[in-house]
């Protein structure tokens, strides 16, 4: 710690830092704008003066900018000085130059950081009276709208998109005050992290297009702590909603998990809740729609549980508490996981070598500070794309490590950090079957079939400790780069193993499990990442139950007759012959969903249940980490929870511990109690009666305007807000003005600080932790009680007259809800079959030629597209994709016509 004094006060702050960064860190108002915790400083913008003194003796002082000093001992600076105060207020002025001024029409207008900043610099008046400079604006895709004319030049942009997020297609052009950040030309933003721009740019350039398309002023919005439903991840949101509509999500900043940012599925994927697809009213196929209302729904399932055999099938996508609720409700032997069998085996795998396994799984901030990392069958981008942001953060940690910290450069000066390092990155390697957007700061890669990739770090896993098990048939090269793999492991500070379940195959898992063991055996702090299907797929893993398929098979054989399908569409988890049999065969079918779908047709009995926004509940993510998010605003009474549906059924058929439960706080103590994996999960927030000097956590800002309007067409009264039993915040913008519990931060505001800059006020120190720590509860940590695999995999053959189909993942388009988001749908590829280039040739088939092939009866026909790194004699499917039917990935294809195959090498690079 280091003693410095601000305007003649003495404070403790941590050595090292930039002057800026501690005094935000200490609660003092300084304006900036280039300056980003997560990017740190270039001193651009030149707004962060003030004067600093040599001594105690010294009267006259220098102006400095603070975001460009480190923090010392003893020294004395002053933020209130004339000087100081009337260069910054002339700073401003510059950069208002030529800004339009238009906040009355500007999307950030009142949650603007130029706003705040120009108010806390005191200018009123614009000194400028010619025409000022103008742009065309471009067309950016249908995430971001562009207006480039608001822009101050602060680099925050370019910096972000390239420098941080690694994009290519978004630049600075020009010079001096003529600067234009944007494309090329127009076009799509490429990269799947475009979307936080509109957070990270501190004026009205880029903003979020899909808020644009139903105006709404920011501090108009009632707002909620949310989790993102879109991948295992977990990453912390804030839902925005007006007049019943979702409309928009921002992030919601943690520490441990998403930091600043967010991906493009998961900010830009909420509008599913919007669609038209949407289920608003219970309804029973026996009787008329306009007769069937909750009650009647409720009576009309109570009665078909109590006449039935009743088997429930539960989902990944919905909260833990909805899945408990279902198993309670049928029984423990009755409750089947909504996930296809190849996925359940996966998760449970996942959940045994993150309980039994030597190293502990990292959150997404412990994985930016990895000095070496190990990828085995997972394209990050498409499955997990904020990891793919942490790994590509964690590339920079040797050189930064090494050369930075020899040159004596403070990480937070990014510019000269940039200078110094270059292109140097730290060891990276990535065994997958296809090309991902991570190779390009690849030390090297390999392409291999997934059994071929599992033999690879099973051999790694020797390498680096005797005791694990030898595999023998490797080529040269193969062993040549498995022993340069170890090597960089072994000699890592901090090295990671990632994998996951998207290629479907549990050996793989096992390989960097054994990798990871390795590591540790070795004393080495490893740390194991593994991505899981969807983003309760652990909680589900958690709370323990049977396959789908034995769901199938108790209605086939008779064993039940009646079924409850929660949140799911079976028809993404099993082919269509086998689910259209196995709905067909049930004499009820009871279904709770937000959309409507395949299974919701097979319904007699259809009751709505609430998306994440209108929703409280859980969820576990990948690493174990159970979170809660919480419904942004009141429904009607006909949409409610799934946990909500399932216990009113328990009541009315009298289940004892179902009808005893008087709330949400409830179902969280039972689950807690009852399920050992899921002990702490009552410690995820706060009870629903916790208060703040007596007052709840109100969700809408004090600004929020047009409460009594809102309902003017029905009477001109106030109504009484309604109430919330669930949580401990109000519907309205009534209540504590003190900040909440971090898992209960509803938006980001203080003082002077209306825009998401206002973070700052919310954490420990800038850039760190929340205050009272941040949102959620581990519930996995090792126990190093497994012993390494032993299940080596053989080489991988190619069958004469097939493919062996591997799945293909996209961020727009895999994942189930956010394909049904407007602007998500245009992001969406086209479906498509990848095929080696050779293979293709063996077909003589072309690029966009279609190939016909049948997987366990379920045909395709499908354009090709080739690929030289996929290997020969497999082929990929992309999973989920809109026009690609479900098949159990991965399998053998049989192909319409012959080929033959030529054993080729693994491709290594």
């Amino acid at each position: 710690m280091a003693t410095i004094y601000i305007d003649n006060k003495p404070y403790e702050v941590t050595a090292g830092k930039n002057l800026l960064e501690a005094c935000l860190s200490l609660g003092l108002d300084l304006p900036y704008f280039c300056y980003h915790p997560a990017m740190g400083s270039i001193g651009a913008c030149r707004q962060c003066a003030v004067k600093m003194y040599r001594d105690d003796n010294d009267t006259t002082g220098k102006l400095f900018m603070s975001c460009m000093e480190q923090v010392r001992d003893g020294m004395r600076v002053s933020i209130a000085d004339l000087e100081a105060r009337e260069f910054r207020a002339h700073v401003i002025g510059w950069l208002m130059t030529n800004h339009p001024h238009d906040c009355a029409v500007c999307d950030e207008g009142g949650a603007c950081h130029l706003q705040d900043m120009t108010v806390m610099t005191g200018h009123n008046y614009r000194a400028y009276r010619f025409d000022k400079r103008t742009y065309i604006n471009q067309y950016l895709g249908p995430f971001l709208n562009h207006e480039m004319n608001r822009c101050i030049q602060c680099y925050r942009c370019v910096r972000y998109y390239k420098d941080y997020a690694g994009g290519k297609d978004l630049d600075v052009f020009a010079a001096h005050n003529h600067l234009y950040f944007g494309r090329a030309e127009d076009g799509v933003l490429e990269s799947e992290f475009s979307g936080n721009l509109a957070e990270v740019c501190p004026t009205g350039v880029f903003t979020d297009k899909t808020l644009k398309q139903h105006y709404t002023r920011k501090w108009d919005l009632t707002m909620a702590p949310s989790v993102c439903h879109h991948c295992s991840l977990g990453c912390n949101t804030i839902a925005g909603e007006r007049y019943g509509t979702l409309r928009n999500i921002t992030n919601r900043y943690n520490g441990e998990v998403n930091g600043y940012f967010l991906c493009d599925r998961g900010r830009f994927g909420y509008e599913f809740v919007n669609s038209a697809a949407r289920i608003r009213k219970p309804l029973v196929r026996s009787q008329l729609p306009e007769a069937t209302d909750k009650y009647t729904a409720l009576k009309a399932a109570a009665s078909a549980i109590k006449t039935g055999r009743v088997i429930g099938i539960g989902s990944p996508r919905a909260s833990v508490e909805s899945n408990y609720v279902l198993k309670k409700l049928v029984g423990e032997g009755n409750f089947h996981h909504g996930a296809s069998d190849t996925d359940y085996d996966l998760a449970n795998l996942t959940l045994q070598l993150l309980q039994d396994g030597a190293a502990r799984t990292l959150s997404l901030r412990e994985v930016e500070k990895a000095d070496a990392v190990f990828i085995l069958g997972e394209d990050l981008t498409n499955t997990a794309p904020l990891l793919a942001l942490a790994v590509r953060q964690s590339a920079r940690q040797k050189p930064i490590l090494e050369e930075v910290a020899k040159a004596k450069i403070p990480v937070w000066q990014d510019a000269a950090v940039r200078e110094l390092v270059q292109a140097e990155q730290g060891p990276l390697f990535i065994a997958h079957y296809t090309p991902t957007k991570l190779d390009e700061l690849a030390t090297r890669t390999y392409a291999a079939a997934p059994d071929a990739i599992a033999r690879f770090g099973f051999a790694v896993a020797h390498l680096i400790h005797p005791d694990a098990p030898e595999v023998e048939g490797l080529s040269e090269a193969e062993e040549e780069l498995a022993q340069q793999i170890a090597e960089a492991l072994t000699e890592a500070s901090k090295p990671l193993i990632v994998s996951g379940t998207s290629c479907g195959n549990e050996r793989v898992l096992k390989a960097a499990s054994n990798i990871a063991t390795a590591l540790v055996s070795r004393g080495k702090a490893a740390g194991i990442s593994l991505v899981v299907p969807e983003c309760n797929s652990m909680g589900l893993a958690m709370l323990g139950g049977h396959k789908l398929e034995s769901a199938f098979e108790a209605v086939l054989h008779g064993y039940a007759d009646t079924v409850i399908i929660l949140e799911n569409d079976l028809y993404r988890r099993a082919d269509a012959s086998t689910v259209t049999d196995f709905l067909n065969s049930c004499r009820q079918i009871i279904v709770l969903d937000h959309l409507h779908s395949a299974t919701t047709e097979k319904a007699d009995i259809l009751l709505p249940a609430a998306p994440f926004s209108e929703a409280d509940g859980t969820l576990v993510n990948n690493e174990g980490r159970a979170q809660r998010f919480f419904q942004v605003h009141p429904t009607a009474e006909e949409i409610q929870e799934g946990w909500h549906w399932l216990a009113e059924l328990g009541t009315i058929i009298a289940d004892e511990q179902i009808s005893n439960w008087q709330g949400y706080d409830d179902i969280i103590k039972a689950i807690s109690e009852e399920v050992p994996a899921l002990r702490g999960l009552h410690k995820t927030a706060p009870p629903s009666d916790f208060r703040i000097a007596g007052q709840r956590i109100p969700r809408a800002p004090h600004r929020f305007s047009g409460r009594t309007s809102m309902h003017a067409g029905n009477h001109v009264s106030e109504p009484k807000p309604p109430e919330d039993p669930d949580s401990p915040l109000s519907y309205t913008m009534e209540g504590t003005r003190s900040q909440p519990p971090s898992a209960m931060i509803p938006f980001f505001w203080a003082p002077g600080w209306n825009s998401v800059q206002a973070t700052n006020k919310y954490q420990q120190e800038v850039g760190g932790h929340l205050k009272g720590g941040d949102p959620g509860t581990r519930l996995l940590e090792p126990t190093g009680a497994a012993s390494y695999s032993t299940a080596v995999p053989q080489k991988f053959m190619p069958l004469e007259g097939h493919l062996y189909m591997l799945p293909l993942h996209h961020t727009f388009g895999s994942e189930e809800m956010s394909n049904h988001a407007p602007a998500i749908t245009e992001r969406i590829p086209d479906p498509y079959v990848a095929v080696n280039a050779a293979d293709a040739a063996r077909l003589k088939l072309s690029e966009g030629d279609l190939l016909g092939f049948t997987i366990e009866g379920t045909s395709y026909r499908l354009p090709i597209k080739t690929s030289h790194t996929i290997p020969s004699g497999t082929a990929g499917l992309p999973n989920g994709l809109p026009g690609v039917s479900f098949s159990a990935l991965p399998a053998w294809a049989i192909l319409n016509r012959n080929i033959q195959w030529k054993q080729q090498p693994q491709t290594i690079f």
